[in-house]
């Protein structure tokens, strides 16, 4: 299954290509013997400068800077800790709780002095607090620190939350966190109180070290026993054989060009010469990924897939090719769900891309200097 998948994605992926580059410009490259060695920050700033200047076109100058500008982040409470005490703390800063605002705006008013009923759009998984400066204010969050309880209060972490609170996790859920590391996701979906088991992988084992420390930093053992938290070290791309049809939630996301990450540090940087060609091959990895974590979903089950690139070959492509490879391959339908509504709750606290074909684009924008994060949620129908 995994090697038609990958034949399967490498055919998209080369439609996709050839879709975007124009016929005169199909070439091989031929790179003299005396080449210039460049830094892999300023070959990925030249390889963004080149390809989103296209994709974006106007807006391209502004999301430029501002990924070249400090980032924004978000305090995650932590609620095995005293959270009512970091709230007030955090609130002392002048920061907001944006989830719970959103929420409140969400809500429909009353009709009749009848009570009013939960929103329909309020979809989101429960239970999140994550406190943000408002938009322009650059003020920064000191360090976690080890609470009253023994756990850390506040988990620092970028608009990664989007993607959780979008899987719109229910008590009881049976949750798959594909990729895993370094725990920031995992820790918010723990956070909602819904899991009933919830399997975190990741095939790194150096990452899964990573993963292990933050939630023995913020979750108390008894809470990990209790959702049966496990922790694995194994391929994705074979999830869908090792346990299909298995898991209410999965959240896939996939590793990629980490954009903001390849522009500031030497150190892991995909846009190393070494490792062009694990950087091309990048969208047959994620669609490989994508179709395991859908497959693993049971009819009926949600999937949420992300990344922290602005690449439309790695976000809308990857979604519609894994789409029409499923069903295709599997006679499997699956539905991209509609997240407008999503976006409007959000948008006092981030700046999102109007023209996504699929699922929603977080832009980096120097008032509200968060991601580049996509995330789309579909649900496996049949």
């Amino acid at each position: 299954m995994a090697a038609l998948v990958a034949r399967s994605a490498r055919d998209l992926l080369k439609r996709a290509d050839l879709a975007t580059v124009p016929r005169r410009q199909r070439h091989k490259k031929k790179w003299a013997a005396t080449e210039p060695k460049f830094p892999a920050t300023r070959l990925a700033l030249q390889n963004f400068d080149m390809t989103y200047s296209m994709q974006f076109g106007d807006l391209w100058p502004s999301i430029r800077v501002s990924l070249l500008s400090e980032q924004k982040y978000g305090a995650l409470v932590n609620n095995f800790a005293a959270w009512d005490h970091v709230s007030t703390e955090l609130e002392q800063l002048n920061a907001k709780d944006f989830v719970n605002e959103a929420a409140f705006r969400g809500e429909p008013e009353p009709e009749d002095g009848q009570a009013a009923a939960p929103p329909a759009a309020w979809s989101c998984s429960p239970n999140l607090r994550c406190f943000t400066f408002t938009r322009g204010d650059v003020s920064r969050f000191p360090p976690a620190r080890l609470g009253s309880l023994g756990v850390m209060d506040y988990y620092l972490m970028d608009a990664a939350l989007l993607p959780v609170l979008a899987l719109g996790l229910q008590p009881g859920d049976t949750v798959l966190d594909l990729c895993a590391a370094p725990g920031g996701k995992t820790l918010a979906m723990l956070q909602t109180g819904c899991c009933r088991n919830l399997a975190a992988n990741d095939l790194s084992t150096s990452r899964t070290g990573r993963l292990l420390k933050v939630l023995h930093s913020y979750v108390p053992q008894d809470v990990r026993e209790r959702n049966r938290v496990r922790v694995t070290s194994w391929d994705g791309r074979k999830w869908g054989e090792l346990e299909g049809d298995t898991y209410d939630r999965v959240l896939v996301d996939v590793p990629c060009t980490t954009d903001r990450h390849s522009l500031h540090e030497e150190e892991n940087n995909i846009f190393q010469r070494s490792r062009k060609r694990e950087r091309q091959m990048l969208p047959v990895l994620q669609v490989q990924l994508l179709a395991a974590g859908l497959l693993a979903t049971k009819p009926g089950g949600h999937v949420v897939y992300s990344t922290c690139s602005l690449s439309h070959l790695q976000n809308e492509y990857v979604v519609q090719g894994t789409i029409e490879l499923l069903a295709n391959q599997y006679s499997i339908e699956v539905q991209v769900e509609d997240l407008t509504h999503f976006r409007k709750l959000f948008t006092d606290t981030f700046a999102f891309f109007p023209a996504c074909r699929v699922g929603e684009l977080v832009i980096p924008n120097l008032t509200a200097n968060f991601g580049p994060l996509y995330f789309c949620k579909m649900c496996r129908k049949t």
